[in-house]
């Protein structure tokens, strides 16, 4: 069995096909999904497609590049939201990203949504699901400051070994999708390869990131597949032993005792 930690059942380019795309994920072992929020509607989506579905949970919240959407009565809806469905499961993703804003004012922004959903999860007992991009430094120092009870997964990890372990010194799960699939993803082998078992999720963040042999084409459930079978052969394990393992490490991670 399967858990897609991560993925985007909310897009657009879902809403044609989503019972046959989960169907089909369902033949390959896909048999739980955490469909993820990243803004206000996004998240109201979620966790319709969540109570549309048995095997799917949301989680909700707003991403740092959706910092628009940033206000004290959005951080009230969500915890409505989250109070009012037992299938939102975490809040997310949220975090900090860097990687195109350079502006300090507006970076300082982002830490001040993101330690306000930290304080959400908290007050929720929920664990989060976390986008971190080209600011691991700043992440860990709030991290630290501001422990989540609940910790959670660090989704589309793209940091060095020696700070995803300091990720788990902090109880959370690293995630691996489509990228460790790729040739040139040095680094997420390295991290993959130096870590335990134990500490390993997997996703899709689809329909972004697509595996080999699918890259250039949309990402679909089904192939968070591809991902386990290229990690099982990368580590020298069997897939049936490494998917049972990442399976207990999502439900562990997500605080999530059955997905029926």
């Amino acid at each position: 069995m399967i858990f897609d930690t991560h993925i985007h059942l909310n897009a657009e380019e879902y809403e044609e096909n989503l019972p046959s795309l989960l169907n089909e994920a369902k033949e390959k072992g896909v048999t739980a999904f955490l469909c993820v929020g990243w803004d206000i509607e996004s998240s109201k989506k979620a966790v319709e497609i969540a109570n549309s579905f048995d095997n799917v949970y949301a989680a909700i919240g707003i991403i740092p590049t959706s910092i628009d959407d940033f206000s004290l009565e959005n951080i009230l809806f969500l915890e409505k939201l989250a109070q009012e469905n037992d299938k939102v499961i975490a809040i997310g993703e949220i975090g900090l990203d860097y990687y195109w804003e350079k502006d300090i004012e507006v970076r300082n922004k982002q830490k001040e949504l993101f330690i306000k959903q930290i304080e959400l999860a908290n007050k929720l007992n929920l664990p989060v699901s976390l986008h971190i991009r080209d600011a691991y430094g700043d992440a860990l120092e709030i991290l630290k400051e501001h422990k989540i009870e609940k910790a959670g997964i660090a989704h589309c990890y793209s940091g060095s070994l020696e700070t995803a372990r300091e990720f788990i010194k902090l109880d959370f799960k690293i995630a691996f999708g489509g990228v460790l699939t790729f040739k040139n993803s040095k680094v997420s082998k390295e991290v993959f390869l130096g870590i335990s078992l134990d500490d390993i999720v997997f996703e899709t963040d689809a329909p972004y990131l697509t595996p080999v042999p699918y890259r250039g084409k949309m990402n679909r459930p089904e192939y968070i597949y591809e991902t386990v079978k290229y990690a099982a052969e990368l580590r020298n394990v069997s897939q049936e032993e490494l998917e049972d393992m990442a399976y207990k490490n999502s439900l562990k991670s997500l605080h999530v005792k059955t997905y029926d």
